[in-house]
Formats: C-alpha cells, sequence, structure tokens
C-alpha cells in the first residue's frame, strides 16, 4: 500500500479528481482535506496559494497509472505527485484496500 499527495487549486477540481481515481479503480479511497495555504518556489519567487491536499489510498502498482490521470486532468503545469509508503498497515484495512482495486 502507498498514499499519494496531490495539492489542488479548489475543491471542485479535488473532487473531480477523487472520484474519476476511484471509478477507475486506481484509488481504493480518497481523502479530501479541507483548505490550507501553500508556500512555495516557483518561477524565481515564494508563491503563497490556497489548495486542498487529497490523500490517495492505493497500491504501488497504480502509481504510474495515477501519475498519467493526474497529469491528463490537473490544471498546473507541475502538479505535485508525490508516494509514501506507510510503516505499518492494518490486515483488515489492507484486505479492505486490495478487495477495492481488484474489483
Amino acid at each position: 500500500m502507498i498514499v499519494v499527495l496531490i495539492t489542488t487549486p479548489d475543491r471542485a477540481l479535488a473532487s473531480t479528481l477523487a472520484s474519476g481515481l476511484v471509478e477507475q479503480r486506481l484509488a481504493a479511497c480518497v481523502q479530501i482535506l479541507p483548505q490550507m495555504t501553500s508556500v512555495y518556489y516557483w518561477e524565481g519567487e515564494v508563491q503563497r496559494d490556497e489548495e486542498h491536499l487529497l490523500l490517495i489510498k492505493t497500491r504501488e502498482d497504480k502509481f504510474t497509472e495515477i501519475e498519467d490521470f493526474i497529469k491528463q486532468n490537473h490544471t498546473y503545469d507541475v502538479p505535485e505527485i508525490v508516494s509514501l509508503r506507510p510503516v505499518r498497515v492494518s490486515d483488515d484495512y489492507r484486505n479492505w484496500l486490495e478487495n477495492c482495486l481488484n474489483r
């Protein structure tokens, strides 16, 4: 299992991406976190924008398909697509995730 982090400029895009990822069985679950402030370096300047963070629960073998989906459907020139591997995952949750992705 991995968790993929993606940010979006608004809730509408976050919702569209989340639904598409789950409907296409690329993710078992996508959580959309409330609006936050991101401070980052872009085009030679420090930027500050309001964004939403998506937490995508999936398997490692789905990463490339998720990356392709995000690149095709995101509004950013360089969307954040970062994978994290959990140290531990409960057996029940892992089984649920596998069942969702194998349908």
